[in-house]
């Protein structure tokens, strides 16, 4: 029981436990457990409420002609963010489904700005497509010019997604 009642106080994050002087008695770890357990089934909960909340929200959305693809959680696509990270960039990219940008494009302006890619994925989640890209710094001494890196991806993210939803 003594090696059991370890490994369960092991597994619960020490910012949990109530700061104290004193060592903790075994009724006092099994209190702790029982506590950090509670909580956390009471955080699963909520986040399957807001996950429910966020599907039927969704689901609604879907059922609303009204609503255009140029919309995503009030936020209108296409969707650019660029992160600089010091010596690598992040970029994100969210379009619709309708989208006309090529991802080598987006590649050779990074690469133009002096980042070399280092990795780029993608995922699809109901009618928008999520593009991620990672890049490190060429040369660090020199770094990248994120703003021009920015102002280049928006116009190629926006005028290729113009082309295409006039297109339509």
């Amino acid at each position: 029981m003594k090696g059991l009642c370890f490994k369960l106080t092991s597994l619960i994050p020490p910012h949990h436990f109530n700061p104290s002087k004193d060592v903790l008695s075994q009724q006092d770890q099994l209190n702790q457990a029982a506590t950090y357990i509670n909580q956390l089934r009471e955080r699963i909960e909520e986040l399957k409420g807001r996950k429910e909340a966020a599907m039927n929200n969704n689901n609604n959305n879907n059922n609303n002609n009204n609503i255009t693809d140029t919309m995503t959680i009030g936020v209108s696509l296409p969707l650019v963010e660029l992160r600089d990270l010091g010596s690598s960039v992040e970029v994100l990219l969210i379009s619709g489904l309708k989208k006309n940008f090529m991802l080598y494009e987006v590649i050779s302006i990074l690469e133009e700005e002096g980042a070399e890619v280092v990795s780029a994925s993608f995922s699809t989640v109901g009618d928008k497509v999520f593009h991620t890209l990672h890049a490190k710094v060429k040369v660090s001494r020199v770094g990248v010019d994120t703003t021009s890196i920015y102002q280049r991806l928006q116009e190629l993210v926006y005028f290729d997604y113009e082309i295409s939803f006039n297109q339509m």
